[in-house]
């Protein structure tokens, strides 16, 4: 067998476009759908990433006014407990 000298040192100037041109135009339409894929992929994680935010939003609020609400009851039984009826030895000892 014997191997062809090209000048230019590119071997596809040796073969017709047409031969190899349907194989690129392949790759590329390929290549195109995993952009569009990529594309639609980054649009929905952004989207769950903004309702994310939001919820975790809520959800902060949320629990600062239940923690707000904890500390008040906290607070009422403790004014309870301090009138409660007792000789003061009693309530240094609860203490």
């Amino acid at each position: 067998m014997q191997k062809s000298v090209v000048p230019d040192g590119n071997l596809l100037t040796l073969v017709p476009p047409d031969l190899y041109s349907c194989g690129m135009i392949s790759d590329f339409q390929t290549l195109s759908q995993k952009i569009e894929q990529l594309a639609a992929l980054t649009q929905a994680l952004r989207s769950e990433n903004a309702e994310l935010r939001l919820r975790s939003s809520a959800l902060t609020e949320e629990n600062a006014q239940l923690s707000h609400r904890m500390q008040e009851a906290h607070d009422r039984v403790a004014a309870l407990i301090d009138s409660m009826p007792g000789t003061e030895e009693q309530k240094e000892q609860a203490a």
